[in-house]
């Protein structure tokens, strides 16, 4: 728990998949269909891969089939053109209260660039919701460390004890945690009793949550 008596909220920091879209049952659909065919043997691995980055995924689960680690990358492109990214419930409404109300804005995701640029080409007005977006080419480590969330308050000018960070992975909530900020968990991805030990507060969506809901939480 983050200490916010006196620290007061100037930015909200987001994870995309799980946070802003609720893009996560295409991914386990799309990591089943990898696993079963590489790792017959391991049920349900799609599950454990979930919030992590593909370097990760490789690292960890692929490593013994590293030949056909090119091939699984560009089935995954492929895959992203054409998924559909819909907005978790009460998200678009959310986000414009909060920089109604002066609150700064930020993505911060694992995804890459090219993964960015089927989301732009979907929704075109994404940028203008957010004053950064930060992928995974501005890391210099990936999360669960916390410098994708450091990064993503000192880009826009604030302290990391200023900083809320949304946030539905292990991975993710940790990374939120070890860079000291308020942190937020969605029950998108996993249980919300799993992830209530990373978490300061547990949601299922943003509906009834707006900027006042925030600030009172905050403190």
């Amino acid at each position: 728990m983050i200490d916010n008596e006196i620290a007061e909220l100037k930015a909200a920091l987001f994870d995309l998949d799980g946070v802003i879209f609720d893009t996560e049952p295409q991914y386990t659909n799309f990591w089943r269909s990898q696993c079963q065919l590489y790792h017959p043997e391991i049920p349900g691995l799609e599950n454990d891969i979930k919030g992590q980055t593909l370097v990760q995924i490789y690292d960890k689960y692929f490593d013994d089939v590293k030949d056909q680690q090119p091939i699984i990358t560009q089935r995954l492109n492929e895959f992203e053109k054409t998924m559909s990214f819909p907005f978790i419930d009460g998200v678009e409404a959310f986000i414009l209260d909060l920089r109604a109300h002066g609150i700064k804005t930020a993505i911060v995701t694992s995804s890459n660039i090219e993964k960015m640029n089927n989301v732009y080409a979907q929704h075109h007005n994404f940028r203008s919701m957010f004053d950064r977006i930060l992928t995974s080419e501005d890391f210099c480590a990936s999360k669960p460390d916390p410098d994708p969330y450091l990064k993503g308050a000192e880009c826009v000018g604030v302290k990391p004890e200023e900083c809320a960070g949304f946030e539905d992975s292990f991975n993710g909530l940790k990374s939120v945690r070890a860079a000291h900020e308020f942190t937020i968990g969605l029950s998108t991805t996993n249980t919300a009793e799993s992830i209530k030990e990373y978490s300061d507060i547990v949601i299922e969506n943003y509906i009834n949550v707006d900027y006042e809901w925030l600030i009172e939480k905050f403190h």
